[in-house]
């Protein structure tokens, strides 16, 4: 199967979606900044691991546009991160503003 990177993280957003699609809301400003902070770092972290020889890719398993030396699809983490903890946080945690 073609592009076995870009599938397995569409697959995971949609798992994420159809978990928690009755906590999205319109992000926060925090939210745009956590974003691009942590998109920003993983530019930056990826291109120096690969760069350093830490890890690669297979040519035929992503689509071929990269940012540096990282491919697009690395940046699908950050960015599923960026959404799951904090709807996550939200569900399991146990400090609620009702108790305060």
């Amino acid at each position: 199967m073609a592009f076995t990177y870009l599938v397995l993280n569409i697959i995971f957003c949609v798992i994420i979606l159809f978990l928690f699609a009755r906590k999205f809301k319109r992000p926060s400003k925090s939210w745009w900044i956590t974003l691009g902070i942590v998109l920003l770092l993983t530019l930056v972290f990826d291109n120096l691991a690969i760069w350093a020889g830490f890890f690669s890719y297979n040519p035929s398993l992503i689509l071929g546009i990269h940012l540096g030396l990282a491919p697009i699809e690395d940046f699908f983490y950050a960015f599923m991160a960026c959404l799951l903890i904090p709807l996550l946080l939200d569900r399991f945690s146990t400090a609620k503003e009702s108790a305060v």
